[in-house]
């Protein structure tokens, strides 16, 4: 069963997110009252706000701020400094972390934010001035028991630094509980960073065994060797055994099939800015990587990368997904038909909002947890919420894709029931 349509990047993300709720809410039988409301955001603010540049001129710059669905605890998501931006890209961002924190069982609704601009092109002082603008804009509707924002795309642990520091400001004493993917100096978690490539590895691990493939000696192939994509190669490396093949980044990708040194290619990479160039391997591309014989592939890129057009031809035995939508829905089917299995993203990348809901926590309790625990914990929510996703696929005999979303949307269904409509 399909959950998106289209087979490509010109489909509005809206209507997609809309569509995914339709298509589970036949498969667990909805009434059309409770397909309304999981299809319609709670609330959306639209701020236009002056920024003063360095050199004196002002601008005014557009962001949004969407709360999805509340109805499992304050809402959750990024917020994202991009050129395209768009009402319904943050729209569809915020459904989707809605699902995402649903299917790892987390107590949060899903949220997300952006502001049209072109970070690569503003100075430190331009950027601060801009977040701090937007942080007193949307103020009024973010709160550690409201809606807690985090990175995203083109922001970091400084610009929530900002932004926990304007909040805190306008409240008269600190609220590190306000957004996650701080600092560590300022309430950030121990394992923050490494949430999204561990989480993601973790979920490789449980699902080896119904894949058939063993991981100690494992082939892997990663498309985008940046922070989640690295992290879980190293991890499956030096942890579990597997053997990194071949990798790539935005100048093109490496091949070596006796094996890459996870810290070796790191290092050649911080050094080089790019994978390509790595001594002893041979170079490829993006699409002849993925394509490329492993045993598991990890697309940790960009959206749309497996298509109808190139699905025939992959021949892993397990696709992660460390990054979000990097499978279009026709190529999903393609993929279940070969027996491929396929760990979508909102359940193979959540590692990274599970470790935000440990900090916002930890600041809650003003009391941090060292590494060890924050591995710990963040290995039972992933262990746990692949194997309900498995069961869910088995039962209804779907892909896992379909599984995980029948999962969370069921889930959130289930606490808008339970709680009624007020007054």
């Amino acid at each position: 069963m399909s959950l998106v349509p289209g087979d490509g990047a010109q489909i509005n993300p809206f209507e997609t997110a809309r569509k995914q709720v339709d298509i589970v809410a036949d498969l667990i039988g909805l009434d059309d009252g409770m397909r309304a409301m999981l299809k319609s955001p709670k609330r959306e603010l639209s701020v236009n706000f002056p920024v003063r540049m360095d050199d004196g001129s002002y601008r005014v710059f557009n962001g949004y701020r969407v709360q999805y669905n509340m109805a499992r605890g304050p809402s959750k998501g990024g917020i994202r400094y991009h050129p395209q931006v768009s009402l319904d890209e943050v729209r569809a961002l915020a459904a989707w972390m809605t699902w995402k924190c649903a299917v790892v069982d987390l107590p949060y609704g899903g949220a997300k934010g952006g502001v049209i601009c072109d970070p690569k092109k503003m100075s430190k002082g331009e950027l601060e001035r801009l977040t701090r603008r937007f942080a007193s804009e949307i103020l009024p509707i973010i709160g550690p028991e409201m809606d807690i924002p985090a990175p995203d795309v083109y922001t970091d642990s400084q610009t929530m630094a900002w932004i926990m520091d304007t909040y805190s400001m306008q409240k008269g004493y600190s609220v590190p509980g306000v957004v996650t993917g701080k600092p560590i100096s300022l309430g950030g978690s121990q394992g923050r960073g490494e949430a999204t490539g561990r989480g993601c590895a973790y979920v490789i691990r449980e699902a080896a065994p119904h894949a058939g493939v063993k991981v100690k000696g494992a082939s892997l192939a990663v498309q985008g060797f940046g922070n989640a994509g690295s992290i879980a190669a190293r991890i499956l490396q030096d942890e579990q055994g597997a053997k990194l093949v071949a990798a790539s980044d935005s100048k093109g990708g490496v091949y070596k099939a006796d094996g890459i040194n996870v810290g070796a290619l790191e290092a050649h990479k911080a050094k080089t800015g790019s994978v390509t160039g790595f001594a002893g391997a041979k170079s490829i591309s993006n699409a002849e990587l993925l394509e490329t014989k492993v045993d598991v592939l990890i697309p940790a890129a960009l959206e749309n990368q497996i298509t109808s057009k190139n699905a025939d031809k992959i021949q892993a035995k397990i696709v992660a997904e460390a990054a979000n939508g990097p499978t279009v829905p026709e190529a999903d089917t393609i993929l279940f038909q070969k027996r491929i299995t396929v760990l979508p993203d909102i359940l193979a990348n959540a590692g990274g909002v599970t470790v935000s809901y440990f900090e916002w926590a930890q600041d809650i309790q003003g009391y941090f947890w060292p590494l060890s625990e924050v591995t710990n914990r963040l290995e039972g929510v992933m262990v746990r919420s692949y194997n309900d996703v498995h069961k869910v696929a088995e039962e209804k005999r779907v892909h896992n894709r379909t599984a995980a979303y029948v999962l969370a949307i069921q889930r959130v269904a289930d606490a808008i029931r339970m709680r009624g409509i007020y007054p």
